[in-house]
């Protein structure tokens, strides 16, 4: 796919991966529609402030995009948060302020955008997920299971919207350095966070996600390792469940 004209949807468009991707297919001449919580300055583009786990967030971003621009090509559900705490003890207040952003947000979006790239008879939704969606991290569990959801989801989306020309891609980055800890819920993350010493930046990791745009890739695992652990947890799980389990908030 060339990127070059296309109407891009970015959510958590203020920072981190999501300002880093605005920036990238700016460069590479998409037209933008950004969205986020908090104010942000961005140059180009439709900007919009808002909370995406309310449906009447949701509506006016999808139709002010189509008013300014008459189509959506592009959707990036990148807007997500994190949850430092055991599932044994978490509340369900919390649980469920996490998956509505994590999971029936992007679900949502997806649900608004889908009747025009079904009319356009193209589109390509990208839902940014984690490594901790393949590969369960025991110190956020309740994390990885709305991201394992948010994976199948964009498998099934993929295979249901395939005859339509809608494409789904699914974005498993590894730790990114952004200010993802800072503001993620619960307790402060374990002590191994902090000397992750292959962390990537939030424009590398952008790279990665317009390079899959423009190949149709169905998944993108950034940094190249991330795969290593993907199929080791696969080959060996009783070895990795190990040593994750040693880890401790």
């Amino acid at each position: 796919m060339l990127v070059s004209g296309k109407v891009v949807l970015v959510t958590g468009a203020s920072r981190g991966i999501g300002a880093a991707c605005a920036d990238a297919f700016h460069r590479r001449g998409a037209l933008l529609s950004l969205t986020a919580r908090t104010d942000f300055d961005f140059p180009e583009g439709l900007k919009t402030l808002g909370d995406i786990t309310r449906p009447e967030t949701r509506a006016s971003v999808v139709q002010r995009t189509l008013d300014r621009y008459g189509r959506i090509d592009i959707l990036i559900n990148n807007a997500g948060a994190g949850l430092y705490h055991p599932a044994s003890l978490a509340s369900e207040a919390a649980t469920r302020a996490l998956f509505e952003l994590n999971f029936f947000a992007p679900l949502a979006l997806a649900q608004l955008a889908i009747p025009h790239m079904r009319a356009q008879k193209s589109g390509t939704i990208v839902n940014v997920a984690s490594i901790a969606g393949k590969v369960t991290l025991p110190w956020m569990t309740l994390y990885s299971a709305s991201k394992f959801a948010l994976i199948s989801l964009t498998d099934g989306l993929r295979m249901e919207l395939r005859e339509e020309g809608i494409h789904a891609m699914t974005v498993c980055p590894g730790y990114v350095r952004t200010e993802f800890h800072s503001h993620a819920l619960g307790e402060p993350p374990p002590k191994i966070v902090d000397f992750l010493k292959r962390a990537i930046t939030p424009e590398q990791c952008a790279e990665a996600i317009v390079r899959g745009v423009e190949r149709e890739a169905r998944t993108v695992v950034t940094p190249w390792w991330g795969w290593a652990l993907i199929a080791l947890e696969r080959i060996l799980p009783s070895v990795v469940d190990s040593r994750l389990s040693r880890v401790r908030l």
